[in-house]
């Protein structure tokens, strides 16, 4: 197979500019990197690893990963969002145990077999972890493929996603694979970004047609815009005489899927009727509204906060519980919780 003159140059810029001291390229194992590949999904390399060491320090292995009890991953993913990464983490961790063995599998199929790994993951993870060749289409890569081939064309649409993992393919050595691979996305992340990417720097600017032609703006084609939704929710935040936060569990799926929240409601007087339930001291107060962007809707929740509940007025069973913030158990918190949490504990100590 002859080598394509684009993996030279990338190739020889990583050798003198791309990252090599990234906590998950030490002991490169499949465990590592597929930690690493799921947690850089969506989510920049900054924020990913402080989240990675911690949850590296407590799951060295897929057998710890498997046995941990899945409230314990999520509470290590806390704040790192898009928890259905954590949930399908733990729940491949238990199909690699019960199905391989314990032994990471090494075919694209058989990775792409396990929860929440696409084809662009498990080729990472593959070439990364076991100098596989095989091709891989994260937003980086495709950002650089895009741009250096003038292919106009939303990415997310079928017929130009396999139009780029043609390019891909065509692309990826078969020598230090893996080096190509890792070059590429420091490439996307470091050089050729969204927007005033540095191709004074960049090793594939001689024939860049973006570059060539002032269209770096342009390419990759946006997603064809549609009208972005906007929920509201009302979040009762019942705080005992103890201090501790009444929550629930949401269910398996859907948004926050597995995590301990606020009772929500849709209206004010719903939440109202919730907190006459629970027999509390104090009459509902609505803090100042708080907004969270989703992947593809806003989401505005007003707080309605109650001080003064008797805990032997809930219902504790297994999707409920009194959290208490100086001790707090190990369990997943959407970040919405965390923050309001301590905005409603500073509101009662003022």
């Amino acid at each position: 197979m002859t080598q394509s003159p684009i993996a030279d140059r990338v190739l020889t810029w990583f050798d003198s500019a791309g990252r090599k001291h990234l906590p998950w390229q030490q002991n490169p194992t499949p465990y590592r990197v597929w930690v690493s590949e799921i947690m850089l999904q969506q989510t920049q390399v900054g924020t990913v690893i402080p989240f990675y060491e911690r949850f590296m320090a407590r799951f060295p292995d897929v057998h710890a990963l498997a046995a941990a009890p899945v409230d314990e991953v999520l509470h290590l993913w806390t704040g790192l969002g898009y928890y259905a990464r954590a949930r399908n983490l733990h729940r491949a961790a238990n199909v690699v145990v019960s199905e391989h063995q314990g032994h990471f599998p090494v075919t694209l199929e058989a990775v792409q077999a396990l929860p929440g790994i696409g084809r662009s993951t498990a080729g990472a993870i593959l070439a990364l972890s076991q100098s596989l060749r095989h091709p891989i289409l994260d937003g980086n890569v495709k950002r650089v493929l895009a741009r250096h081939f003038g292919i106009e064309g939303f990415p997310g649409d079928k017929q130009i996603e396999e139009q780029l993992w043609r390019m891909s393919d065509a692309c990826t050595p078969a020598a230090r694979v893996g080096h190509y691979t890792q070059a590429m996305m420091d490439l996307g992340a470091m050089i050729c970004v969204r927007s005033r990417p540095l191709c004074i720097a960049c090793p594939l600017a001689a024939t860049c047609v973006a570059r060539m032609s002032g269209r770096q703006s342009e390419l990759p084609s946006p997603r064809p815009k549609k009208m972005r939704r906007h929920r509201f929710a009302y979040a009762l935040i019942l705080i005992s005489t103890a201090g501790a936060v009444w929550l629930e569990r949401r269910p398996p799926s859907g948004i926050w899927g597995g995590l301990w929240t606020f009772p929500q409601f849709e209206t004010f007087e719903q939440a109202c009727e919730r907190a006459v339930a629970a027999a509390a001291q104090s009459s509902p107060t609505q803090l100042a509204p708080y907004h969270h962007a989703f992947t593809h809707f806003d989401l505005t929740i007003h707080p309605v906060l109650v001080t003064g509940v008797t805990p032997q007025n809930g219902i504790a069973d297994a999707g409920h519980l009194w959290y208490q913030p100086d001790e707090p158990p190990k369990i997943g918190l959407a970040k919405p919780v965390v923050d309001l949490m301590q905005l409603a504990i500073t509101t009662c100590s003022v």
